[in-house]
């Protein structure tokens, strides 16, 4: 029993759960527009999608199912961005004011808490983040939808909730069957959107340790100044990127005047890192953009927030790692603190665990589909990431593809370390070291 209730395996069940639950209720004949009965696996691979905040999707969202459904599937991807485990400490808060030591060991594993003593004060912050971030885009969008695209104020409202706790969120999902490229023009659509992206991405425990630095408590961790300029570098090399390989390309950004080029390609660039909306056609992107997809999808968003991908922090030690290596150094370097091996070693994993998943998930729906090898990749790595943005190819997977993309969502979501840790049945130090010897590498 002791092992089962392992921290990280907590997680993972729990994750689990909250789908499994998803899947009966979009079984409900209530949750499908025309009331009947959704098939099983189109039930599962959406209530896997949004738990796991992906937004890849077999059906669409605003027409296959009802009001009903789609509430469920806003509740599953609040759920899943917020974090199941989270969610149980803040209500543990709300009654207990404290946490139990297993209670505070299981929400360090969901937020990344480096200290024990900062997880009720990061548990509370993160629901006031969430509902101030959610309730403004929600606010703004519902009464530009209904001044500026004469929504009615029910519609507004409904349409402008869902896209800003699922932007929150990093989910994806859209009530509408082109995303957002309807409102690729309009910036005061796209911005609050991108805004609520970036906030809810960047990591929880990056917003409490600025939250700390403005009361003048203490510096920046390590961890959140890599945070933030690794993302800034991200978010203007690829929109810089996507400006050269898009700028004339008639499908996407070509016909565009120039600020609405800037625009897409700005929303693009933080969409592209785990949000999954779009305001292009990615379909009709060229491969050069494609292939930096790959890249950013990759990398995605920071540690312990509603991103996906193996996380900026984790790139980001290891571009420490290459550069130390090449200068001669020993230790790994930033902001003047030294980088700690474990850390080291579990960068190293988890690039390495997220690549074996990509390749084999690659190779498994080549080998049972007819699609090109570049949609494949673009799908398995947005499954993976947690993206949700896709060449089109979602719906017509067969259902072992579409096994395969779920079960990536899933280990995406919980992560690869938390993932492996859980099928572990306990922890084993060696007593003993062998004798070091130095083999051949390169």
């Amino acid at each position: 029993m002791r092992q089962l209730l392992h921290p990280s395996r907590a997680v993972a069940l729990a994750f689990l759960f909250a789908i499994a639950a998803g899947t009966l209720l979009l079984r409900l004949p209530l949750s499908q527009a025309k009331g009947e009965a959704a098939p099983w696996l189109s039930a599962f691979f959406t209530a896997t999608s949004a738990v796991c905040v992906t937004g890849l999707v077999v059906v669409d969202t605003g027409t296959y199912w009802s009001s009903f459904g789609q509430w469920v599937i806003l509740g599953l991807f609040q759920i899943g961005g917020f974090g199941m485990m989270t969610a149980a400490t803040l209500l543990g808060l709300m009654v207990n004011r404290s946490l139990p030591l297993r209670a505070k060991l299981i929400t360090q594993v969901e937020t990344h808490t480096l200290r024990l003593g900062d997880i009720g004060s990061v548990a509370r912050l993160v629901i006031v983040v969430t509902l101030v971030t959610e309730l403004t885009t929600a606010l703004w969008l519902t009464v530009r939808l209904h001044l500026g695209y004469n929504f009615q104020w029910g519609e507004a409202a409904w349409s402008g909730w869902f896209h800003a706790v699922s932007a929150f969120n990093n989910a994806g999902f859209s009530i509408h069957p082109d995303s957002l490229m309807r409102y690729a023009a309009d910036a005061s659509m796209l911005v609050p959107v991108m805004v609520a992206i970036v906030v809810g991405g960047i990591g929880f425990p990056v917003l409490y340790d600025l939250r700390e630095k403005l009361r003048g408590a203490r510096r920046l961790s390590l961890h959140t100044r890599l945070t933030l300029v690794v993302t800034g570098v991200l978010l203007l090399g690829g929109f810089l990127a996507l400006l050269l390989f898009e700028w004339s390309n008639p499908k996407t950004l070509g016909p565009m005047p120039f600020g609405e080029k800037l625009l897409s390609a700005a929303f693009a660039s933080v969409s592209a890192r785990t949000a999954g909306f779009n305001s292009l056609d990615i379909g009709a992107m060229r491969h050069d953009s494609w292939a930096l997809h790959f890249f950013l999808m990759f990398v995605g968003g920071g540690s312990a927030g509603t991103a996906g991908g193996v996380k900026i922090g984790t790139i980001a030690i290891l571009a420490l790692l290459v550069i130390a290596e090449i200068r001669g150094r020993g230790d790994i370097e930033a902001f003047g603190r030294r980088v700690s091996v474990s850390a080291q070693r579990q960068a190293i994993t988890v690039v390495a665990l997220g690549a074996v998943m990509i390749t084999v998930g690659t190779l498994i729906i080549l080998h049972i589909t007819d699609f090109p090898t570049d949609q494949v990749i673009f799908e398995v790595v947005s499954a993976f990431s947690t993206v949700g943005l896709s060449t089109g190819i979602t719906g017509d997977l067969p259902a072992p593809a579409q096994f395969v993309i779920i079960a990536l969502m899933y280990v995406g979501r919980v992560g690869t370390i938390t993932f492996a840790t859980s099928l572990m049945l306990v922890e084993r130090r060696a007593q003993y070291s062998y004798p070091e010897e130095h083999p051949i590498v390169g």
